[in-house]
């Protein structure tokens, strides 16, 4: 069983996080700077094995794609280009950057730490995958 890894595609940094294993538990990985992200995904699939990755699907409250969906659609076909054999699906993120910065307030994050760039982003990517795996 491989693990499986979640990104929150953002057009200056993304979030990523992966399963342990035996996929039960969800971690956050350091964000990655977007125009790295695709080396990123090739190092980590190459030292670890992956089943599944997850991009989040940005959408407004009605339903339909929302417009960050155009800076995705590239990064998809990228993907599927350069890592053909990889099973890639997609899953709702609305709302998760809002129960990022929640759980951050709960967690007791100072204000300081809040606001570190990337640190929502990688909350995001876990609250993605939790979510997958929940429904899973």
């Amino acid at each position: 069983m491989g693990r499986i890894l979640a990104i929150d595609y953002g057009r200056k940094r993304c979030g990523v996080a992966v399963t342990d294993p035996l996929q039960i538990i969800a971690n956050g990985l350091p964000t990655v700077p977007t125009h790295e992200l695709m080396n990123f995904l090739k190092r980590y699939c190459a030292e670890e094995q992956v089943e599944t990755i997850i991009v989040g699907e940005p959408r407004q409250m009605d339903g339909t794609p929302s417009e960050s969906e155009r800076y995705i659609a590239p990064f998809l076909r990228q993907l599927s280009r350069e890592m053909p054999d990889m099973k890639v699906m997609r899953r709702d993120e609305r709302f998760t950057s809002v129960i990022a910065h929640r759980e951050m307030l709960a967690a007791g994050f100072r204000k300081t730490q809040r606001q570190e760039k990337g640190r929502a982003d990688e909350m995001s990517a876990v609250i993605i995958l939790t979510e997958y795996l929940e429904n899973k």
